[in-house]
């Protein structure tokens, strides 16, 4: 069932994140990755690789995935070693339990020395998030000023999108750039303050200020 701005309503309390988490946002982006994770039963092996952009929500994936099916996580191949690797994907397929390995790339551009992991590996399914739409940029601001303690309004997300680099990394740079801009000069979030910080700090393409925005999300 799809809710507000195209988001899909979570079995297993997804939704609701964990219990230092906020929500998952769930979009055109990451849809793909979060419906095969959830459907574990359906895997052809009992390992996936979850791969996309640093401040994706891909970490809180993973913790959801972990707490929802008691699955094991390895946030980054590269924190662990490649035998250790290697028995957990040996481990998974045993036991049943599911392993999913979070990554910046997929497996096939990792400088795998160890052959039977590498053939293992080359038959895993790898998930992809790509860098947000329009609508789960803006809910993904809404929600981390909300993680903050910070009520804005509607135009604040609806401004900041059509103007701004579309990716993880600097929606959360803009959402620190406007917290600090705003404790420090005693004023609210406004489209005002927004202009002026984010012109400031390189964060909006000036060319782009009178952008008007048309997408339509709610």
């Amino acid at each position: 069932m799809a809710g507000p701005s195209g988001q899909i309503a979570l079995p297993l309390d997804w939704s609701a994140g964990g219990a230092n988490d906020g929500p998952l946002i769930v979009g055109a982006s990451n849809a793909d990755a979060v419906r095969y994770l959830r459907h574990v039963a359906t895997w052809p092996v009992r390992t996936a690789v979850l791969t996309g952009p640093r401040g994706s929500g891909r970490s809180l994936i993973g913790r959801l995935f972990a707490r929802e099916t008691g699955g094991r996580v390895i946030d980054g191949p590269a924190s662990v070693s490649e035998e250790e690797i290697f028995h957990a994907w040996n481990a998974a397929q045993s036991s049943g339990t599911p392993l999913l390995i979070i990554a910046d790339a997929p497996p096939a551009e990792w400088n795998i020395a160890l052959p039977d992991l590498r053939s293992r590996l080359a038959a895993v399914p790898v998930l992809t998030i790509g860098e947000p739409d329009d609508c789960l940029a803006r809910d993904l601001i809404e929600a981390l000023f909300g993680q903050r303690g910070i009520a804005i309004a509607p135009e604040v997300p609806s401004y900041i999108v059509p103007r701004m680099e579309r990716s993880y990394a600097m929606i959360h740079r803009i959402v620190a750039a406007l917290d600090a801009a705003s404790l420090e000069k005693g004023r609210g979030i406004g489209i005002r303050l927004i202009r002026e910080t984010l012109l400031s700090q390189g964060l909006i393409d000036p060319d782009l200020l009178e952008r008007q925005d048309a997408t339509t999300c709610r």
